[in-house]
């Protein structure tokens, strides 16, 4: 998670990519998310405040993805094409849907809930690695620049709902009486 979190960012910044910078900016908070995971199982951190925080993040690379993509389509910078944006993208497509299925049989042997939810991270990741891999394609193969900042909106609806499911799951999102 680590490495295809430094290495979709890093690329994003070279191919000036909002696919990338979505994708990887996702994987990062991601991994962010695995290790309050940890922490809140070995020091006690507060679930609903960790909570709060990833999805105040995921909310925040939500405006920032669209923000970048608005440049791209105006024109202050135009996405690349980055082989090993695709090179990343393509393990992601293949490890993550594996990775969500074992997570998902140890959770049921764990019977976690947290793990559980982790397993979904994961899956979801796979689902954003191929709407990104697309764009990316798109833009390598029939040089249209304009195909990785249209996959990169396509990315913002899972990002925000993400975000949504980490505030909504945190109990701010709960309007009991």
């Amino acid at each position: 998670m680590t490495l295809e979190a430094a290495v979709s960012l890093g690329t994003a910044w070279t191919s000036r990519s909002p696919a990338l910078l979505a994708f990887g900016g996702d994987s990062l908070i991601e991994l962010l998310s695995a290790a309050v995971v940890f922490w809140r199982f070995r020091f006690r951190l507060g679930e609903a405040q960790a909570a709060r925080i990833a999805g105040g993040l995921l909310f925040a690379l939500a405006g920032f993805v669209v923000l970048t993509s608005i440049l791209n389509f105006l024109g202050y910078r135009e996405a690349q094409r980055s082989p090993v944006g695709i090179g990343i993208l393509l393990a992601a497509t293949v490890v993550m849907p594996w990775l969500a299925s074992s997570k998902r049989k140890l959770a049921v042997v764990t019977s976690s809930a947290a793990l559980k939810a982790d397993a979904e991270e994961s899956a979801l990741c796979g689902y954003m690695a191929w709407i990104a891999l697309a764009g990316l394609l798109v833009n390598a193969i029939w040089n249209k620049p304009w195909a990785d900042p249209i996959a990169a909106l396509a990315l913002t609806p899972l990002i925000l709902r993400e975000g949504w499911e980490a505030i909504h799951s945190s109990g701010l999102g709960c309007q009991c009486s």
